[in-house]
């Protein structure tokens, strides 16, 4: 069913290549636009479900594509990041980050083949890691101090709440979930 928090879901997919483009143009407003159209796909991720739940337009389709849309674009900016970065304290919580999304999106799956996929629903911790998360990036695409404010390093800090929300989230899921791992083994 194509409604527009499915296709603001869309969007976030689409705009990934726009994102790299933008991000590796040799200007100097590139990290600017990168950061814009990042900051873009970030309030999409927001507003869809926002309206998804407001006009009652929630779909098999869209339980299905919002969370790829995210998790893509996340990882996408992660990596993005990191190859302009490579140090190992932008490695670690960029790992932390993208090994949990896979982690958890496999728990999610698993459990609802049992019918138990509310046990792992998306909880407060959940959407504060994701807000930590979206913000961290969005000043580490950007890159440079803005108004006296060193940028790239406050989206390391934030980084770093992101990646220790991130484990808490996890290990909820994980915790919640756990009497259905050992029974069904």
């Amino acid at each position: 069913m194509l409604n527009l928090p499915n296709i603001l879901s869309l969007l976030r997919i689409i705009l990934i290549p726009v994102l790299m483009g933008l991000y590796f143009l040799p200007h100097a407003s590139a990290a600017v636009w990168a950061t814009i159209v990042f900051v873009v796909a970030a309030l999409t991720d927001w507003l869809d479900g926002y309206l998804a739940r407001k006009w009652d337009q929630t779909s098999p389709f869209g339980a299905f594509i919002d969370p790829v849309a995210d998790k893509l674009i996340v990882a996408v900016a992660l990596v993005l990041v990191l190859y302009k970065t490579p140090v190992w304290f932008i490695l670690l919580p960029v790992v932390i980050i993208i090994g949990r999304e896979i982690t958890v999106s496999a728990l999610r799956e698993w459990m609802a083949e049992l019918g138990q996929r509310n046990v792992v629903k998306v909880s407060y911790v959940g959407k504060l890691k994701t807000t930590f998360q979206m913000v961290s990036i969005a000043c580490l695409i950007f890159g440079k101090p803005l108004f006296g404010l060193p940028i790239f390093e406050i989206g390391i800090v934030l980084l770093y709440v992101a990646a220790g929300l991130t484990l808490s989230s996890m290990y909820s899921y994980l915790k919640a979930a756990w009497p259905m791992l050992v029974t069904k083994a």
